[in-house]
């Protein structure tokens, strides 16, 4: 058991050298071999299944834009369920934060506890700024292949899930999940710099 351990992070590792060479379908395997694996994690952390296919592919985003900091004294799979992990619970802040209740009584040993709501429309400049970004992220997906930017509209534009855009393109499941990986790892290429002031 522990030589197929050894010889599964060496097959890892060799997979992660080629990919930092830039060879795309070395990452591709290392994304098909624990694709299942981390989003069954996400399932079991975020209980709602419309997102996890998102949270997967965020997750290896994230991994192949980090690829060149992996720390080999650590299984990649660890290092990858830990980004996995840390991205669920940035989710599920979020959720927390959006759906949190101002109707609802806060109560408090400490009677002077006071609960406060920051202003966030007080900013004039607020929409302005919300249409510049909206207008940088629209330029940046016009600019992509075909291929991407069809999987890429119809998932985050129209919120269609990634079995229909299957059905709707006629191209299999496994394609649809492969270009819009692709699709937004480009965008995350072209944005980063350019929203980095937002």
């Amino acid at each position: 058991m522990q030589d197929r351990n050894f010889n599964s992070k060496q097959t890892d590792y060799e997979l992660i050298d080629k990919a930092l060479a830039g060879d795309q379908s070395a990452f591709e395997k290392l994304m098909k071999k624990y694709y299942n694996m981390i989003k069954n994690l996400i399932n079991r952390m975020i209980q709602k299944s419309d997102d996890s296919e998102d949270l997967a592919q965020e997750a290896f985003i994230k991994a192949f834009n980090s690829l060149d900091k992996f720390d080999r004294q650590f299984a990649f799979s660890t290092w990858l369920f830990k980004i996995a992990t840390n991205n669920c619970i940035d989710y599920l802040r979020k959720k927390k934060l959006n759906t949190f209740s101002i109707d609802k009584d806060f109560s408090s040993e400490d009677e002077d506890l006071r609960f406060e709501i920051a202003d966030t429309e007080s900013s004039p400049d607020r929409n302005l700024i919300e249409e510049q970004k909206k207008k940088i992220i629209n330029e940046a997906i016009d600019k992509l292949p075909a291929k991407y930017k069809e999987v890429i509209i119809l998932r985050h534009k129209t919120g269609m899930e990634y079995e229909e855009i299957a059905e709707k393109l006629d191209i299999p499941l496994g394609t649809v999940k492969a270009h819009i990986f692709r699709g937004r790892e480009l965008l995350h290429k072209c944005l980063k710099d350019k929203l980095v002031n937002f």
